[in-house]
C-alpha cells in the first residue's frame, strides 16, 4: 500500500515496515539532486521529525518521517549517487526503511487521489 504526506513524501507499506522517499512533484521543484543526508540506523523518529535533507541545485529541503518508528535501512547507492532521487523517485530512489511503531498515523496519510489534487 503505497500513502503520500502533504510534504511530499511517499510511503510503501508492507506489513510492519515502510519505504520512504519523496514523490515526482518534490524531485522535480527540487531540481537536479546532489546530495542526501541520510538518517542514522536503528535511530528512532517520532511523525513529522526531521529524518534526512536533500540538497539539490537550487535549493535544500528536509525530508520528514512519514510515521514514527525505526530506521532498519537506508539506501546507500542513493548516498553514492543522489541523482536516482530525480531518475527513479518512487523506485531505486528511495531514501530508507522504517519499522512503524504506530500503525494508526497510517490512516492519517494521503492516498494517491488525495496527493495528486494537493500537489497541483
Amino acid at each position: 500500500m503505497i500513502k503520500y504526506t502533504p510534504d511530499h513524501e511517499w510511503l510503501n507499506i508492507d506489513g510492519d515496515t515502510a519505504t520512504v522517499g519523496i514523490t515526482h512533484h518534490a524531485q522535480d521543484a527540487l531540481g537536479d539532486v546532489v546530495f542526501v543526508d541520510l538518517p542514522e540506523l536503528g535511530k528512532t523518529f517520532a511523525q513529522k521529525d526531521v529524518a534526512g535533507v536533500v540538497e539539490s541545485v537550487k535549493a535544500a529541503a528536509d525530508v520528514y518521517m512519514p510515521v514514527s518508528g525505526e530506521i532498519t535501512e537506508v539506501n546507500e547507492a542513493l548516498r553514492a549517487n543522489p541523482a536516482l532521487a530525480n531518475t527513479d523517485p518512487l523506485g531505486a530512489g528511495w531514501f530508507f526503511k522504517v519499522k512503524l511503531s504506530n500503525a494508526g498515523e497510517i490512516d492519517g496519510l494521503l492516498d494517491e487521489t488525495a496527493y495528486n489534487a494537493l500537489a497541483q
